[in-house]
């Protein structure tokens, strides 16, 4: 999502703005209804230990917002995957031309909260994997939906969950979800860092993500946290 939109409205524009984002922010979040994403067949056989798992879903305000209310979760980054480090920053990912997708990455307690659970929270509630690069008001490849494996059991259980679901077609839409190679992580702004969490009135964070959060806790009750964990 681009803080530029909300820094180029007029200042007479933006009450009436606001109140449309506020008027609104009860309505879903994605095109389809969060959906209670299935256990996966094949579960992810992780070793002890902190893992790290990086996931592509639009905006990364929302992502890490969801993510970080999740238990076994120890830290969320909002960042960049998919392209050169000379060109991870915002402004340039922004154009849409350097491979990046604006993306988190989750430290996550395997113990508490596997792998393919994480998946289960990224297909039910957390982004809409039938939009294809964009998620609701924010178009391009930089907001592709997309799954980054590290490591071959990662993307053994993310190639088999994609699978897993297309048979089961749950939305209306066909998935349109890659899983894309690793190619590094770089975080992004400090401000745009626990976004949600720092600026909870936010019109976009009120529109969009406020659903998504509400959504985990009603979808997943078994790993939600009210306490949101700060990267």
């Amino acid at each position: 999502m681009s803080a530029r939109r909300f820094r180029a409205w007029p200042g007479a524009a933006f009450p009436a703005l606001l109140a449309l984002a506020l008027s609104a922010c009860l309505q879903p979040a994605h095109a389809d209804a969060p959906v209670k994403a299935p256990p996966a067949v094949i579960p992810a056989h992780e070793t002890p230990g902190l893992k790290t798992a990086v996931f592509a879903g639009g905006c990364y305000w929302g992502m890490e917002a969801v993510f970080s209310h999740l238990v076994g979760v120890t830290s969320v980054v909002s960042g960049f995957e998919g392209g050169r480090a000379a060109d991870a920053d915002y402004e340039t990912v922004s154009t849409g031309t350097t491979g990046h997708a604006e993306s988190i990455r989750v430290t996550y307690d395997p113990a508490r909260i596997r792998y393919d659970q994480l998946l289960q929270v990224f297909f039910g509630v957390a982004s809409d994997p039938t939009q294809l690069d964009r998620q609701e008001p924010d178009v391009g490849p930089q907001y592709r939906n997309a799954l980054v494996p590290i490591g071959p059991e990662q993307a053994r259980v993310a190639r088999a969950y994609v699978a897993q679901l297309k048979a089961l077609k749950l939305w209306r839409q066909p998935i349109v979800t890659r899983i894309e190679p690793w190619r590094g992580f770089y975080p992004g702004p400090a401000e745009h860092q626990d976004f949600a969490f720092r600026n909870p009135r936010h019109p976009y964070i009120l529109r969009w993500d406020v659903a998504r959060v509400d959504a985990l806790h009603r979808t997943f009750p078994q790993w939600w946290k009210p306490d949101f964990t700060q990267h």
